[in-house]
């Protein structure tokens, strides 16, 4: 049941990210409120305390980069949503797959917007910033840039949910 939830919510957020760039809010509440009511009827108190912490490791996550606009509040919405459907210790699992998928993702997304130059000298900026415990939000690499490159993150998601369910449901080591 559980994985079957986390399948939905994301392939929901996938199709709706993938044709609007968006999130919605009622994908996100609807996720993080089924996460806590399928942990509470399948293991009482202890399965609502797993939702709330799933869902409070992935907005600690991935906050950090909605603040710096690196991602939208409807990600990180969603991340907070996942964790509540598949607890904390899958989360960690999931969004790892779903990073490594987005990576994947932006790489032939750069490369077929013939924009590599630009986005190794974006990668610069954002180590120096983090090197020099300076970072900020910078205007040319932030969402808010409309010429920037943008990545559903909703579609990674889904992908990497998927990933880790054949990896759990053929026992691969997860």
């Amino acid at each position: 049941m559980i994985w079957s939830l986390a399948l939905v919510l994301t392939f929901c957020a996938a199709c709706i990210d993938g044709r609007t760039q968006r999130i919605p809010n009622w994908l996100t509440v609807s996720g993080l409120t089924a996460g806590v009511l399928a942990h509470g009827v399948l293991s009482g108190l202890s399965g609502v305390l797993t939702a709330i912490e799933g869902a409070g490791l992935g907005l600690a996550i991935v906050l950090p980069l909605v603040w710096l606009r690196a991602l939208g509040a409807g990600d990180g919405k969603l991340m907070a949503a996942l964790g509540a459907v598949v607890g904390p210790q899958m989360l960690c699992f999931v969004l790892f797959a779903s990073v490594l998928v987005a990576g994947l993702m932006a790489a032939i997304l750069t490369v077929r917007a013939g924009r590599v130059r630009e986005t190794f000298h974006n990668i610069g900026l954002i180590l120096m910033g983090f090197l020099t415990f300076g970072f900020k939000a910078h205007p040319e690499i932030s969402l808010d840039n409309p010429d920037a490159l943008k990545l559903p993150f909703g579609v990674a998601a889904a992908v990497g949910t998927l990933i880790c369910f054949v990896a759990a449901h053929w026992h691969l080591g997860i």
